[in-house]
């Protein structure tokens, strides 16, 4: 390796690819060449999983290779999409087999410093940390960037050191976990991933719901029109909803996650009645 980077001539040639991709990236694509004034700024995908590469564990199997497609072909097409999901500190289990032919399960740890992933911050170079009320103590997110080609994804996760411990193995696991957990993931993929946008100026006209994981996110937007406008919730969710689209890879009851009444009311009671403005019986 140290022979080659002193070969002037393979240095050139690593250069021109690399200035070749960047060219390719600023180059106008499908979408900008077909709707040069296009109607369309921005569409937000939020997907529990996403599978890019090996090299990003935060997958699964089927939906988060749909999720990955869909941001690659964005990215090929220059479609304006971004994705928002969640960092895994040990994602899914890998499997391995042993001696005897049983499977085991292993959860190692997904070293940020070793991922394809930056840190997303302030213009003061702060960390970008996006604050949650979840019952008992507010939660601080970390919030991450992946660049995939034209396209962006952004990653939020809970283990920041001024959590609680409990609160810090909230996005551990992927589908792991025990009912609270499951529903605390999905407040912060919905909540949490739509307040990150609004940190960062984004306003999609569109909201892609890939499964129902994230559809808190559909309340949030509600929420945020109701600040920017004054108008109470029903009307808010109304005039947000032409703009939220849903699609499902597993449509099968197994494939929806279900939480009992009480759970609903322990994690959201505060936020419909406080930030909403509506009963429990309106949130179910």
């Amino acid at each position: 390796l140290q022979g080659l980077l002193a070969d002037p001539a393979f240095r050139k040639d690593v250069g021109d690819l690399v200035q070749a991709r960047r060219d390719a990236a600023r180059a106008p694509a499908w979408f900008q060449q077909t709707y040069p004034r296009p109607p369309l700024t921005c569409a937000a995908y939020f997907s529990m999983e996403f599978m890019l590469s090996e090299a990003l564990p935060i997958y699964s199997g089927g939906l988060g290779n749909v999720a990955g497609d869909q941001l690659k072909a964005a990215s090929d097409l220059g479609v304006p999409v971004i994705g928002v999901g969640l960092l895994y500190q040990q994602g899914y289990f890998r499997q391995l087999i042993d001696r005897d032919g049983a499977q085991q399960a292993l959860y190692p740890y997904n070293d940020p410093g070793q991922l394809p992933i930056m840190p997303l911050r302030h213009s003061n170079g702060e960390w970008l940390r996006i604050q949650l009320g979840l019952p008992g103590h507010p939660i601080w997110l970390r919030a991450w960037q992946v660049q995939v080609g034209r396209v962006k994804l952004y990653l939020l996760d809970s283990n920041d050191a001024a959590n609680y411990p409990p609160y810090r193995g909230i996005t551990s696991e992927l589908y792991g976990g025990a009912p609270d957990q499951r529903l605390m993931q999905e407040v912060i993929l919905g909540i949490g991933g739509w307040r990150l946008l609004a940190a960062l100026g984004i306003e999609p006209e569109v909201c892609h719901l890939n499964e129902g994981h994230a559809a808190l996110a559909v309340l949030e937007r509600a929420r945020h029109f109701m600040q920017r406008t004054g108008q109470p919730f029903g009307v808010a969710l109304a005039a947000t909803r032409a703009g939220n689209l849903f699609t499902t890879h597993t449509a099968v009851a197994a494939g929806f996650d279900r939480f009992p009444p009480g759970l609903i009311e322990h994690c959201l009671g505060g936020y419909a009645s406080n930030q909403l403005g509506i009963t429990l019986d309106d949130l179910l």
